[in-house]
């Protein structure tokens, strides 16, 4: 009784899978028919559903390779092991929380205005900002760099521009059509305005005796910069070089390689002397001293974070009243709050 229960069980089963394998069967031929008849004359074009499809087959019949006509059964197997990686990539990603835009944005921002830290340092900085992110993550996030680290060109100069100083000369035309020379001497640590001298006749013993006044001997730049005007002689270089002053020429026709000291002769140019007649030399030191007080203690700088090269105090509001002071025979105004 049992054998018969068993064999009629087991014709049972026969039956089913039978049929079903013959569904299947249909299914991917019917399937090969149908991308058959939508294809026009050419290469043949699948679509992700039809991968799909096949994929779905060969996971639940997989001698259905056997009637794969169009495609190879090697390419249907790469199917399904691609589809086996995007899942688990998928998976992968969904299990870990993902890091604010606004951690990532801060991660690179450290790692380029920083080129000397690691991930380590970057990561204690987040942590005293208050943020819990993994050494790992800070890693995964910090802009990629070939070679040793390095600081930029901005942070280099800006620590070296203590010891530098620019020195250079221009002409003002006089009321009585006399040319006056003006020598400018530039500190590129704050910009500050060493010192302003006029003459008719600029001679290298005069340019070197204004250096010297301009820094005494303890307080001498490293490197002194200027371009290739005849007027420095070779008095003036042995008188630079006893001081322990570097000399740094410029190349002929270049005035951007000593910028700094050009744009403070265009300010005092276009903020003072294209606006007033210059009628003698003691005129034009007088003028030239009202300005250079109005430069170092009042005219705010970009390159200074908008202050002045002599640091002005910040003023509440609470303090009183905004006035404005005349400076520059009222070509500039400084504004001081005055108390009630």
């Amino acid at each position: 009784m049992d054998e018969l229960k068993r064999s009629i069980v087991s014709r049972l089963v026969c039956r089913f899978r039978s049929r079903a394998v013959v569904e299947l069967e249909n299914l991917a031929l019917r399937h090969q028919l149908h991308v058959l008849r939508r294809q026009r004359p050419g290469r043949l074009r699948l679509f992700a559903i039809d991968r799909l499809l096949w994929v779905l087959l060969y996971r639940l019949w997989p001698r259905c390779l056997e009637v794969m006509v169009l495609v190879k059964p090697a390419t249907v197997i790469q199917w399904h092991r691609q589809g086996f990686r995007l899942f688990w990539h998928w998976r992968s990603r969904s299990g870990r929380p993902s890091v604010e835009r606004e951690i990532r944005d801060l991660i690179r921002q450290m790692s380029s205005a920083n080129p000397l830290w690691g991930a380590p340092r970057i990561h204690g900085e987040l942590l005293k900002l208050g943020i819990e992110v993994s050494q790992a993550t800070v890693a995964k996030y910090m802009v990629r760099r070939r070679g040793v680290p390095s600081s930029t060109w901005r942070s280099f100069l800006r620590n070296h521009a203590q010891g530098i100083a620019a020195i250079d000369m221009f002409v003002v035309a006089s009321a009585s059509f006399r040319l006056l020379y003006v020598m400018i001497i530039l500190a590129h640590d704050r910009r500050t305005i060493m010192r302003t001298a006029v003459t008719e006749h600029p001679t290298a013993a005069w340019l070197s005796r204004q250096v010297t006044e301009a820094f005494p001997w303890d307080t001498a730049p490293c490197y002194l910069l200027r371009d290739r005007d005849t007027s420095y002689g070779s008095y003036f270089c042995n008188r630079v070089e006893a001081m322990g002053i570097t000399e740094v020429v410029t190349a002929p026709r270049s005035p951007w390689q000593n910028a700094y000291v050009e744009r403070a002769i265009g300010s005092i140019r276009r903020e003072c002397l294209d606006h007033i007649l210059i009628f003698n030399e003691r005129h034009l030191r007088r003028v030239l001293h009202s300005y250079v007080d109005y430069y170092q203690r009042t005219r705010t700088h970009l390159s200074l974070d908008k202050d002045c090269p002599d640091p002005r105090p910040i003023q509440p509001r609470g303090v009183g009243r905004a006035v404005a002071l005349p400076q520059v025979g009222a070509l500039h105004h400084r504004y001081e709050r005055l108390a009630a």
